[in-house]
């Protein structure tokens, strides 16, 4: 199964903070799991959007320079409320720091003026190749398709 949790982005302020947008659809596959009979966004999968929604502030601020953007840490995860099919949920996120190899962020989501989640959390980003140099092509391909998708987004 392949997850995307963010439909568009709404607004960039270049290395500060990122504000976009999920759309939960009953289409999606992991809801016939989660929960049958009461079809939610999984908890996790919410903090997913506020990840995925950091890492293309840390794209945009280094210019695609990582191939790979990992969630190295999560703290004080909140969640307050439940998504359903129908709802929309508008994730900001705001980076306390943005270095080289790492940054932090904290970030919330809103649906219909009630937050349904929050979170502090640190990423990881690197290259495949700075480990072994016979990925860099597979860099190179992933940095490309980021590039592609960000089109879409914005």
């Amino acid at each position: 199964m392949r997850f995307i949790l963010i439909d568009k982005v709404i607004s960039l302020e270049q290395g500060k903070q990122i504000k976009t947008i999920k759309n939960v659809s009953l289409s999606e596959e992991y809801l016939a799991d989660h929960f049958p009979t009461f079809p939610v966004l999984p908890g996790v999968l919410l903090l997913e959007g506020l990840i995925e929604s950091a890492s293309w502030l840390v794209r945009k601020k280094e210019n695609f320079s990582h191939s790979m953007i990992l969630l190295e840490e999560a703290k004080n995860v909140k969640y307050k409320s439940f998504l359903a099919p129908g709802a929309s949920i508008e994730y900001t996120v705001e980076a306390r720091n943005i270095d080289e190899n790492m940054s932090s962020f904290k970030g919330f989501g809103v649906s219909k003026d009630q937050q349904i989640i929050e979170a502090r959390f640190g990423l990881r980003h690197f290259n495949l190749a700075d480990e072994n140099s016979a990925m860099t092509a597979v860099d190179a391909v992933v940095i490309e398709n980021m590039k592609k998708r960000w089109k879409l987004l914005s």
